[in-house]
Parts: C-alpha cells; sequence; structure tokens
C-alpha cells in the first residue's frame, strides 16, 4: 500500500510537472501574429477550443481549468486579442483576465448627422454593430437620455477609445454622456436673456451654427445673427435646416422650389427654431450659442472665401449680395 502511494504521489508530482511545462510554454510554430476574438459571455472553457483549433493551442483543457482554479475565468474579458510574439496559454489567460485587448479609436466629426455616425461607426471592423436593425427612437432609450424620440444632435463629437469587438453602442453611450455633461455645464454659463427656454434649444441653435459656420472666428457673430431674429420672430431662413429636412432627397443643388416646400425643417415656412438640431454639434458652437456677440445684424452672405458679410438691414444685406454673389456670378459666366 505504501509502495502504491509513493507510485501515486510520483505520479501526480509529474503530471503536475508535465502540466506546468505544458501551461508555461509557449507553443512552437504556428503563424504570427494572429488574433482571436472573446464574445461577451463567453466561457473560458470555449476560448480554449477555439484558440487550440485555430491557433495551436495544446492541451486547451489545462487552461480551463487553471482559469476555474485561480478564479481567472471569471474575469476574463470580452475584446479582440492580437498575438505577435510566441505565448503561453499562461500569458494567453493572463492577458484576457486583465483585459489586455486591442483598443479601437474612433472619431465623431463636427457637423455629421446621425445618419452620417452611424455609417462611419457601420465600418468599423472592430465594433460588434448592435445598432445597425434599431430605430432611432430605439436608439435613444437604449442610451438613456432625455426623453425624446430623436437622437440627432445628442453625441458630442469627439474621438472615442473602446476596446475591439465592444459593441457600437458603447461609442455611442460614451458621445451621448459627454454631450450631456458639455452642454449642461455650458448652460449653466449661458449669457442672459437668450432666446431659448431649454437646453435642448441651445443645442439646436448650436447644431445651426456649426452648419452654417466655415471660419470658427465667425461663430458667435452668426449665433448673434439668429438670436436676433429670434427675438424679433424673424425667420431663421437658413439653408442647413431646409437641406437636412430633405434628407436623403437632396442632391448637393439646393432649388428654390425646396426654400417653398414646406417642412418641419423649413426655416423659410416657418418661424423659431425647428424640431430636433440638425447635426453634432462641437464645443465652439455650444460655445457660440450659448454666448453669441453682442451685434445687431440680421443678416450675413457669403464672400466665397469661407467668410461672411454681415449686415443689419436689408438694404445692407441685398448690396453685399451683389458684391459677393451676383457680380461673382455674373463674371464666370461672361466669355474671356
Amino acid at each position: 500500500m505504501g509502495r502504491l502511494i509513493r507510485l501515486a504521489l510520483w505520479a501526480l508530482i509529474g503530471f503536475l510537472g508535465w502540466a506546468g511545462w505544458v501551461f508555461l510554454q509557449p507553443p512552437e510554430g504556428g503563424a504570427l501574429p494572429y488574433e482571436f476574438t472573446v464574445r461577451p459571455g463567453q466561457s473560458l472553457s470555449s476560448v480554449s477550443r477555439e484558440l487550440a483549433a485555430q491557433h495551436g493551442l495544446a492541451q486547451p483543457w489545462l487552461m480551463a481549468v487553471y482559469g476555474r482554479l485561480s478564479g481567472a475565468a471569471a474575469r476574463i474579458k470580452p475584446g479582440i486579442y492580437r498575438v505577435e510574439h510566441p505565448s503561453s496559454p499562461y500569458t494567453l489567460l493572463t492577458r484576457m483576465a486583465q483585459g489586455d485587448c486591442l483598443r479601437a479609436k474612433l472619431t465623431l466629426i463636427e457637423g455629421w448627422n446621425l445618419r452620417e455616425v452611424r455609417a462611419s461607426l457601420g465600418r468599423e471592423t472592430y465594433l460588434v454593430h448592435d445598432s445597425a436593425a434599431l430605430s432611432e427612437a430605439e436608439l435613444a432609450r437604449r442610451l438613456g437620455g432625455p426623453s425624446t424620440p430623436h437622437l440627432e444632435g445628442l453625441l458630442f463629437p469627439d474621438t472615442y477609445f473602446v476596446d475591439a469587438g465592444a459593441s457600437d453602442l458603447e461609442v455611442m453611450r460614451q458621445a451621448a454622456e459627454a454631450m450631456q455633461t458639455r452642454l449642461a455645464a455650458a448652460w449653466e454659463k449661458r449669457a442672459p436673456n437668450l432666446p431659448y427656454r431649454t437646453p435642448y434649444e441651445a443645442l439646436i441653435m448650436a447644431s445651426i451654427v456649426e452648419k452654417e459656420t466655415g471660419s470658427g472666428e465667425e461663430r458667435a457673430r452668426i449665433a448673434a445673427v439668429f438670436v436676433n431674429r429670434l427675438r424679433i420672430g424673424m425667420p431663421l431662413q437658413t439653408d442647413p435646416t431646409v437641406i437636412y429636412g430633405l434628407g436623403k432627397r437632396f442632391d448637393g443643388n439646393l432649388r428654390r422650389a425646396d426654400l417653398k416646400a414646406d417642412t418641419p425643417y423649413n426655416t423659410y415656412t416657418r418661424r423659431g427654431l425647428p424640431p430636433t438640431p440638425i447635426a453634432m454639434p462641437g464645443a465652439a458652437a455650444i460655445e457660440a450659442a450659448l454666448h453669441p456677440a453682442a451685434d445687431k445684424a440680421l443678416y450675413f452672405v457669403a464672400r466665397g472665401d469661407g467668410t461672411h458679410q454681415f449686415s443689419t438691414t436689408l438694404s445692407e444685406h441685398n448690396r453685399a449680395v451683389v458684391q459677393y454673389q451676383i457680380r461673382p456670378a455674373s463674371k464666370q459666366r461672361s466669355p474671356r
């Protein structure tokens, strides 16, 4: 009996030594680099089997057993992991428990609308596209934002980092939280006597300023024109809102008929702000909407170089239109 016990102990020691050697030894051969994915909710046993089948992990059951005994199995993080050097099962398990996975860098651009945001995220191969089948109202509900069926304008344009393999909803959630934080802070410091009843109305104005401004130095003056118009009940008459209302029907050419066709976003046919933002405004546009310039201008016209000529009266504006738009256009049509 004693001999059997000693043999069993030696066998156990030998097995543990072999198992430890296999577990700590990087595999020989195999193509590098490679990537593997840990899906949300996936078990360590399932991951280890996939690593064995696809990347030659030796004795995958060892990783699963050690993970359960050490508690690491409960700590593995979903994501996409990139392996550039020969790595032992122990190294791979440690990385998964620490969440040492790829990070996706995603940039949302000022002035993008929600359709452009969704298209951009949809092209990211390192994201899980959980939002693809969701309506705008369902997206807004999932992100836990304000009680509105519209998500337009409620995502803050910035650069975000998420683990590769994360849901695109996580990017949108970060952007929605950033917008709520930025807007609330800016609203608290707003200039007095603005014609906005809520932060959301200020956000609508900021989105218009964002789309109208080619030169950053003019944002506050552009905002002043629209604020002045709101105060006297004058239509905003801004082309970007009309274009937004046309949606996919807009072909790049805004026609006179489009300006006359009534939609909720046509600020030529309707007074006041449109019902929602028309794009994602950046921090500078939000600041301009809440701190417009001390300017009495009611009109502006593009000079053709990215800046605008501002006017207080209609007669001044008409002269500016002739100077900066009608005359240059006639010169372009004249034979040389």
